[in-house]
């Protein structure tokens, strides 16, 4: 019997083997039943490649996986602001499980990152939920174009490493909806992924595993998920609270299957979970069968260099590079002065981050190699390490770099964070590089050389003051195992750099929105900083800031001009304009449009990034852009109205190559949301007078004799106080004689019935 059958008819099962599907088999795999025909899947970790353990190995081992194609994490990915490119790399990890055996893919990860010290930023891709939403469901679309499922991660406020397994993330509604849901919103319901995996932090004092808001309120009834809710593993503290709030599969079995059957016979808990988690399941072996049915156990169906150089391009659009005096940069690989490359990291490179995510490599580029293979005359390359990977000081080393500095005309300096700085399961305490690099730094600026810095690493590092010492810097993140090559290319310009910041770079910690509150204690961290994350928080105070979002710069130009705005519907406006290419270089922009409302109801951030898109261009090629905006393009959430809400004015577009950096402006009308906000007995004087319906039917009675009205005054709305208008109306009979609660409740039906007043 195939496991298809079961699909639709888990009530065939015995309850014990509908507790067994609920829970993992394995370490790896879902739990098979042969006396049912039903075999298990296997699921591997990710999200930049695939991380399957071989075999009898053990399964919590990091560096043991097979060997498979190691591509940029998403703090690099994320940067390249080019989601077809990730569905290419999203289909390579697809291509590979398959090969391998593997029907789910354990990824993307699209948490918010909310402070540079975030020990896990590496593997998530911005600060920004629009950028994370757009990035995330191209990684999804790449993946399951093959049939292979994927697990969006880790749902949700999953922001930190500090006491990960217990910390209740303490954040307002409107915070949670604006910010920290709507990456999991847009692939949920764009590009429909297999699983959900819970983290394993609470929200609002509720663990994820068992917070029934989210897991089935939000994610299914909202959403409209109808895939299979995973727990991240280890995160299910109680097996039955979980499955009833609507978690599906927990990963790795605990070994307790029996404790749900014996709830079920006791009347504790209702089948009718259990038979819905088990058919989810069954769904599962299904959705993914056809990945199966191709697969052949081997690699001889993947080509690994061609998933190398598909890595090497993407690396190549990963990089950002921030800082350019002069057009310093392109080197000339046919010169023929000395270049010193000092740096441990451009011997042996770091090109992931620590933990569940760490990939075995089929090969790896280290960037040294790649630059002798690059210029003409390999002889003219001087080498020294400069420091050690363990960060213990050398003087030794230091001078041998200084005397390769000595004479060069150029420096490239290799410099970042070591990987036991960063890594799953810790946050990191501070943003500054290692002393001992610094040291270096200084030693080699001190010689008079010319310093290209290049970094490695996969959170944001302070940049001030010692980027003042360099004449360009080239923020390389972490860019898999073609990153090397990557940046020979970047370097002597046979790539163009074309990656932008997905994070704000800071002057330092301090001015980080959330560091007065992150990481918390004591069991709870608080989302003080609310919607101020990142960018939101620096633009609108006009912070001043290291790099802004959205920066980064090209060996080429680029111009804007022409913009046009027309309304395409209620609240929709379609934004045109053309981009220029005005360089002597063939290069890639990309273009952002940040919303901007002037006069809002509620505190809302200055600017927000609500399109993109990445246009290549020949040298003096242009190219028309349009980038459409709905009515999610200009709401907020509004705690009141329990709803997505958009005020009725104007809104400015703002169009530009970062938040700091923009080109053209135009403003739009808005109508605002076509559902009319509800009037209620304790809504406001200013809110019954602000209504189209309450406002005239309130005035009318203000302006009735005593005999006819309940409220025996005659003002209009620009007479009322700033303390009458805050009023709630139910409040009205404790201050005026004569009016009753009587009157207030005629009021709210005629208000509710849309009846207005008949003029005397």
């Amino acid at each position: 019997m195939r496991d298809s059958e079961h699909t639709k008819c888990p009530d065939q099962l015995t309850l014990g083997q509908k507790a067994a599907l609920t829970s993992g088999g394995d370490f790896w795999r879902t739990q098979a039943i042969p006396e049912a025909g039903i075999a298990p899947v296997m699921l591997a970790d990710g999200p930049h490649g695939l991380r399957k353990q071989p075999e009898g190995g053990d399964a919590l081992g990091i560096g043991t996986s097979v060997p498979a194609t190691c591509f940029p994490p998403l703090v690099g990915l994320g940067s390249s602001w080019n989601p077809s490119l990730v569905e290419r790399v999203g289909a390579a990890i697809a291509r590979e499980a398959i090969a391998h055996g593997v029907s789910v893919v354990l990824g993307p990860g699209v948490n918010i990152k909310r402070s540079p010290l975030g020990g896990r930023n590496f593997e998530y891709v911005s600060e920004d939920p629009l950028l994370a939403g757009c990035i995330g469901a191209a990684w999804v679309n790449g993946v399951q174009s093959l049939g292979v499922g994927t697990s969006l991660k880790h749902f949700a406020v999953n922001s930190q490493e500090t006491d990960r397994l217990r910390v209740s993330a303490e954040v307002d509604e409107r915070t949670l909806r604006e910010i920290y849901l709507p990456a999991f919103e847009h692939i949920v319901t764009t590009a429909r992924p297999t699983t959900v995996m819970c983290a394993y932090n609470g929200v609002n004092g509720v663990l994820c595993s068992q917070n029934s808001w989210l897991l089935t309120d939000v994610l299914r009834g909202e959403w409209g998920f109808d895939g299979l809710v995973v727990s991240d593993w280890g995160a299910v503290s109680d097996r039955a609270a979980a499955l009833e709030a609507g978690l599906d599969l927990e990963m790795p079995p605990s070994g307790v299957d029996h404790t749900l059957v014996e709830a079920v016979r006791a009347g504790d808990l209702d089948e009718g979970y259990l038979d819905a988690s088990a058919r989810r399941v069954l769904e599962l072996i299904e959705r993914t069968a056809g990945a199966r049915d191709t697969a052949t156990g081997t690699d001889t169906d993947v080509s690994l260099e061609e998933h190398h150089a598909l890595a090497r391009a993407a690396a190549t659009e990963s990089a950002v590079l921030l800082k350019n005096e002069g057009g310093l940069l392109p080197l000339d690989p046919r010169a023929d002065t000395a270049l010193a490359v000092i740096g441990a990291f451009a011997e042996t490179p770091r090109f992931q981050g620590g933990g569940s995510s760490h990939v075995v490599p089929s090969r790896v580029d280290n960037a040294l190699e790649a630059i002798r293979a690059a210029v003409s005359d390999p002889a003219r390359i001087r080498f020294a390490p400069g420091f050690t990977l363990d960060g213990v000081p050398d003087e030794q080393l230091v001078e041998q770099a200084v005397e390769a500095a000595r004479g060069a005309t150029q420096v490239l300096l290799f410099l970042g964070l070591p990987e036991s700085a960063e890594s799953e399961g810790f946050d990191r305490t501070d943003i500054f590089l290692p002393a001992d690099q610094l040291a270096l730094l200084n030693a080699v600026a001190e010689a008079g050389a010319s310093i290209v810095v290049v970094l490695s690493n996969g959170a944001t590092v302070q940049m001030n003051p010692w980027q003042d010492k360099t004449a360009a810097v080239l923020e390389g993140w972490l860019l898999g195992q073609a990153g090397g090559s990557a940046l020979a290319d970047l370097l002597f310009g046979i790539a163009n750099p074309s990656g932008r910041l997905t994070e704000t770079v800071p002057l330092r910690l301090e001015d980080s929105p959330s560091h007065l509150h992150f990481p918390g204690g004591d069991g709870h961290v608080h989302h003080g900083e609310g919607l101020f994350v990142g960018y939101r928080s620096y633009d609108t105070l006009g912070r001043a800031v290291a790099y802004p979002f959205g920066h980064g710069l090209s060996f080429t130009a680029f111009s804007y001009s022409d913009l046009d705005v027309t309304e395409t519907g209620p609240n929709r406006f379609a934004a045109s304009f053309t981009v220029t290419n005005t360089g002597s270089r063939a290069g890639a922009e990309v273009a952002q449009l940040y919303v901007h409302q002037p006069v809002s109801r509620l505190r809302r951030p200055v600017q927000e990034l609500k399109a993109f898109e990445k246009v290549f261009l020949e040298p003096g090629g242009s190219a028309r852009v349009t980038l459409g905006l709905h009515e999610r393009s200009f709401s907020y959430w509004s705690p009141r109205d329990g709803g997505w809400t958009v005020d009725p004015g104007e809104f400015e577009l703002r169009i530009g190559a970062s938040s700091r950096d923009v080109r053209l402006r135009a403003r739009v009308r808005c109508n605002g949301t076509a559902r009319p906000r509800r009037l209620t007995a304790e809504s406001t004087i200013g809110e019954w007078l602000a209504d189209p319906v309450g406002g005239p039917l309130l005035t009318a009675a203000m302006a009735a004799d005593l005999d006819d009205s309940p409220v025996p005054v005659s003002l209009d709305a620009s007479e009322i106080s700033a303390m009458a208008a805050s009023l709630p109306l139910a409040r009205v009979p404790s201050f005026l004689a004569g009016v009753t609660h009587e009157h207030i409740s005629a009021l709210v039906a005629a208000a509710a019935d849309g009846t207005l007043p008949q003029p005397r």
